[in-house]
């Protein structure tokens, strides 16, 4: 994980805080919108990525969806009667979650669309929606209008304010773990987040809801972020340990380069670029962004989740990283993640049992980096415990307690002690020594001064004595001139 840049403050995130569609949503399409009947055809990513083919074995059927956006247009035809259920956790919004809120307030009808679109059959006379385009008085599954990844699929959708300054005071801070938990308490199973920010950090508040989630089996998928508008590494809720974070790619299965972050918690790839879905009122739009990535996984996500009911979160989130198409060196690397996504495999393939989610887990990540006490053990989904008891309560941070001082005495602090003290006088005995002979070797040398010197500037040595007399002992006579 990238642990030392989680530890920012949370101020960066709650300034940066976005929908991705807000920021990457330059890629909406501005020209007229395309209409009902060639939607479909424009649905590269149903068969490029063995979505149909998973429909041969699921299409979620009662699996509960969570979107955390700016809020689904109910009224949608595409989305007639998927919404099962919403709230508003802004202060700004209403009361069901379906009204559009933010910055960008078509954002969540898009992504819904994306994720569990219908699509509808259209047939008799037609109204005008708000662009001036008809809009079919019949809706239904059919072969019009966006078809999702997982088209039936129940939605709860949960708005909240975000990439603007929210009119009714609630910060991000307060607004997301509020979602998650509304979202994991009324039955969802898979929670789309297409939101983000350019931090890798997230407040500390955030961390009781996601542990929650994760407490409660519950698959979170969240966008990676978008390059071009200046996410260049994947940021927060994308970072937390557990959560799938999708990278984006383009029309070729490449990494996009206006929707592709880099950083090593992403999980899978998939389709970011020439994407459409649904407007609310009912019209429609090309657009680009990461935040188009995650619902079409947490599509996949949930035809799993309907196919293997039983299966575990962390089993879920197992499945579709290790049949990803692997892509880039080494697997998983910070650009696809594990690769990019199959869906087909995803649903079908014979995959290993495993306990633990491959993507980390957030109560690890407390422990470590939040808390002094453990943190409760997971409950396996479906035992008593897991259905009955409540989450255990998180423990509040203590502050470490220093040793008493008894238990630091003993033998050992007195040994060293003296030790040192025995050190020191050798130490001292051992200079006095050695100063004592230098002035010895000092007075000798003085004494040897006192001699007057000869012509040549030498000091002549002391004239010899006889032993047991005190007279010099007669030295050779010198040649005087003219004797022999």
């Amino acid at each position: 994980m990238q642990l030392p840049t989680m530890l920012r403050p949370a101020a960066a995130v709650l300034l940066t805080l976005a929908v991705f569609a807000g920021m990457s949503m330059a890629g909406l399409a501005t020209a007229s919108p395309a209409s009902a009947d060639d939607i479909r055809n424009r649905e590269y990513w149903l068969d490029t990525y063995g979505i149909t083919k998973a429909w041969d074995v699921s299409k979620d059927a009662g699996v509960k969806v969570a979107v955390i956006d700016s809020g689904i247009d109910g009224t949608h035809p595409d989305l007639n009667g998927a919404l099962v259920g919403g709230t508003d956790v802004s202060g700004s919004g209403g009361a069901d979650g379906q009204k559009g809120i933010g910055a960008e307030p078509v954002h969540g009808t898009l992504v819904a669309t994306l994720l569990a679109g219908r699509g509808h059959a259209a047939s008799g006379s037609a109204s005008a929606g708000p662009d001036g385009r008809p809009i079919p008085t019949q809706v239904g599954p059919g072969d019009d209008g966006v078809i999702g990844v997982a088209p039936e699929a129940q939605l709860l959708t949960v708005s909240a304010w975000l990439g603007s300054t929210n009119p009714s005071g609630k910060s991000v801070e307060e607004q997301i773990p509020a979602a998650v938990r509304w979202a994991v308490d009324n039955g969802a199973k898979v929670i789309n987040m297409s939101l983000g920010s350019t931090s890798t950090a997230w407040p500390q508040s955030w961390d009781d809801a996601f542990l929650y989630a994760q407490q409660k089996d519950v698959v979170i998928v969240a966008a990676a972020g978008n390059r071009k508008t200046g996410s260049a590494q994947v940021g927060a809720p994308a970072t937390i340990p557990g959560v799938l974070a999708v990278a984006g790619l383009d029309h070729d299965g490449t990494a996009s380069q206006d929707s592709s972050s880099q950083g090593i918690t992403i999980g899978v790839s998939a389709p970011a670029e020439k994407l459409v879905g649904g407007l609310p009122g009912g019209g429609y739009a090309d657009w680009s962004g990461k935040s188009g990535a995650a619902p079409i996984v947490a599509g996949v996500a949930a035809l799993i989740r309907s196919e293997f009911p039983d299966m575990s979160a962390a089993q879920v989130i197992n499945r579709i990283v290790t049949t990803a198409k692997g892509k880039g060196e080494p697997i998983p690397n910070a650009l696809y993640g594990y690769g990019l996504l199959d869906a087909e495999a995803a649903v079908t393939a014979d995959v290993p049992v495993v306990s633990e989610n491959p993507l980390g887990s957030i109560a690890d990540w407390i422990r470590v980096h939040r808390r002094t006490e453990a943190i409760p053990a997971h409950t396996p989904p479906g035992s008593p415990a897991a259905t009955s008891a409540p989450a255990p309560a998180l423990p509040v941070p203590t502050v470490p307690v220093a040793l008493a001082p008894s238990e630091l005495d003993g033998a050992l602090p007195g040994t060293v002690v003296i030790g040192f003290l025995a050190l020191f006088l050798a130490i001292l005995a051992g200079g006095t020594i050695h100063l004592l002979v230098a002035r010895r070797g000092q007075d000798a040398a003085d004494q040897s001064a006192d001699l007057p010197a000869d012509r040549y500037g030498s000091r002549p040595s002391r004239p010899a004595v006889a032993p047991g007399s005190r007279k010099p002992v007669d030295s050779p006579a010198k040649s005087e001139p003219g004797n022999r």
